[in-house]
């Protein structure tokens, strides 16, 4: 069965779907940054959301 888009909440927020194109295309979007830049983070950090917007931040500086 398919996710439920119209149910999204916090808990979902909490996390990039690294495996998702779009969502780490929105991600890197939203911080000026590739998304070759946004799969590193991801590889190197994980997929939870503080931490991955936390580092790109960095890598804008």
């Amino acid at each position: 069965m398919a996710d439920n888009k119209s149910k999204t909440g916090g808990a979902d927020r909490i996390r990039v779907a690294g495996g998702q194109e779009y969502e780490v295309r929105d991600f890197a979007d939203k911080f000026g940054i590739s998304s070759g830049e946004a799969r590193d983070l991801i590889e190197r950090f994980g997929t939870d959301r503080e931490t991955l917007e936390r580092e790109a931040r960095k890598l804008k500086k």
